[in-house]
């Protein structure tokens, strides 16, 4: 079963917001059974919604589309799947209702704009919008099923798991799709396509092996599809277990979660806390850990320490240390983790200390030059790495390396 997305709305294609509507309901859908065969974006133009549209349905049986459903003159969504359909327009009475409800709890007064919402094609199923004032449209068209949904991800989230995906199953037969990820780490991409690729070749036709390459990481997902979920689990778990096997230096976790939140789970079932020390990432690794919900568990806190002073007061970093090696140092990096250690009474820290960029450079310590540090009752490590000159690909690959010295520090002597 082939669905496809459409998203609607010309803040997606400046770049003025991020399509994270797409990637959700596409993750959603697999796990029902229904693949997404394309993702679409288009502005707020009547010939180009119906155009897509029109290619969708000669591609998938599900369209889903979001966005263009509010109440100003730019949200051309249903004025143009009403022609699109040719169908007239009707009020509906229960939306109406509940659009009045809305504003009559936020003590605001209705416009046209606002009742005329509850206007829709006369030919659609109108699926109730707990969340939000613009309803849901469902249609059925030439054996297809095409669904329109507010672009407000919360609206959308609910309509999705409360009423679309549970009429998307009654309304199909739908094939299990079974996924099995395994999270590698400190291993290149081709190094471990040539370590495993004996076990790949062998893969029966009806299992896929997908590499998800990310900074200092790997992804291996193994995917199946058929009748009989039972089977295609055990299946897959055969031959996830022979990968295991074969890179399990590498493996990081059995699951689909991110490198922080591996860390996170290693941690907590150790009983260990831990603390980050922050210059060139200005707070990006808490950022990453703070994410995820439970890491009080693990996570004490940290300190953002840019200047000098800072460094010595929050962290007790010596002065003569900063005046002999400079902030981007060995020296420096390991007393910030050792001073995190002292000062946030954790097990362990993580200290990191670079030129970001795009300036700042000087000789012997270009632009990218970064210095990481892990801390913990045993040792203090440091490690220097040389990235590029962007600024925001250096913090996003420094907090990468400094999760997998923690990951590493773990593996070898965090019992």
């Amino acid at each position: 079963m082939l669905a496809e997305i459409i998203t609607i709305g010309d803040e997606i294609l400046i770049g003025q917001i991020i399509d994270t509507n797409s990637a959700w309901m596409a993750k959603e859908l697999n796990l029902i059974g229904i693949k997404v065969k394309q993702i679409t974006s288009v502005s707020d133009d009547a010939d180009h919604i119906s155009e897509a549209l029109a290619l969708a349905e000669k591609r998938a049986k599900v369209i889903l589309i979001t966005g263009g459903l509010g109440p100003t003159k730019d949200d051309i969504t249903k004025i143009t799947l009403a022609k699109y359909f040719n169908m007239g327009f009707r009020r509906d009475e229960d939306t109406l209702a509940h659009i009045t409800e809305i504003f009559k709890r936020h003590n605001r007064p209705m416009i046209e704009s606002n009742i005329k919402q509850a206007d829709v094609p006369e030919g659609c199923t109108v699926i109730k919008n707990e969340n939000g004032t613009a309803p849901c449209m469902w249609f059925e068209h030439n054996g297809n099923i095409i669904v329109s949904m507010p672009g407000v991800p919360f609206e959308m989230m609910y309509l999705m798991q409360e009423q679309i995906l549970p009429r998307l199953k009654g309304a199909f037969k739908l094939p299990f799709i079974v996924h099995k990820t395994i999270l590698t780490a400190n291993i290149g991409e081709s190094f471990l396509a040539a370590e495993i690729e004996d076990i790949e070749n062998s893969l029966p036709e009806h299992i896929k092996l997908a590499y998800l390459p990310r900074l200092g990481q790997v992804r291996l997902r193994l995917s199946s599809t058929g009748t009989n979920e039972a089977i295609l689990k055990n299946e897959v778990e055969i031959y996830a277990q022979q990968i295991i096997a074969k890179v399990k230096k590498n493996v990081v976790v059995e699951e689909d979660i991110a490198l922080e939140k591996a860390i996170l789970n290693i941690m907590d079932e150790r009983k260990l806390t831990l603390s980050t020390a922050e210059s060139c990432t200005g707070g990006y690794i808490a950022h990453l850990i703070t994410q995820h919900p439970g890491c009080s568990s693990v996570y004490v806190g940290g300190a953002v320490v840019y200047s000098y002073e800072l460094k010595e007061s929050v962290l007790g970093v010596s002065p003569k240390t900063l005046n002999n090696y400079g902030a981007v140092s060995e020296q420096t990096v390991k007393e910030m983790a050792q001073g995190a250690i002292d000062h946030f009474k954790t097990d362990y820290a993580v200290a990191v200390s670079g030129i970001a960029g795009p300036d700042g450079g000087m000789p012997g310590k270009p632009v990218g030059t970064v210095w990481i540090a892990v801390a913990s009752s045993k040792r203090v490590v440091a490690r220097v790495y040389s990235f590029g000159n962007k600024r925001a690909q250096n913090i996003e690959r420094s907090a990468i390396a400094a999760l997998t010295m923690i990951l590493n520090e773990l593996n070898q002597y965090g019992d």
